[in-house]
């Protein structure tokens, strides 16, 4: 299996818009392109990214065609209107906290 990490900071005073966001519009969109949550996790206190989100794949095809979609990158330019710091990464799929 394959994972896309993504991680960001969420920006002062957007933390209500930024979780309508991604419970209306980011998760359900990627579950649409054929991608499965892993994984949230919210860093509460200490260095590191506010927010990791892992969702994977079972194949590297599949996530090529999900990283191309439009949807893909209307979703991402939509995420960036809430916050910092975002970037991601491919990485094989583990079952425990990765970064």
């Amino acid at each position: 299996m394959l994972k896309l990490l993504m991680m960001w900071d969420i920006k002062p005073g957007r933390e209500t818009a930024y979780l309508d966001f991604v419970n209306q519009q980011l998760t359900p969109g990627l579950l649409k392109l054929g991608l499965e949550p892993s994984e949230v996790w919210y860093t509460y206190w200490g260095n590191g990214p506010q927010i990791l989100m892992g969702f994977v794949s079972d194949d590297i095809e599949e996530m090529k065609r999900v990283l191309k979609d439009s949807t893909w990158l209307r979703l991402q330019n939509h995420l960036e209107e809430y916050v910092t710091n975002f970037h991601y990464k491919l990485i094989a799929a583990g079952g425990r906290f990765q970064l």
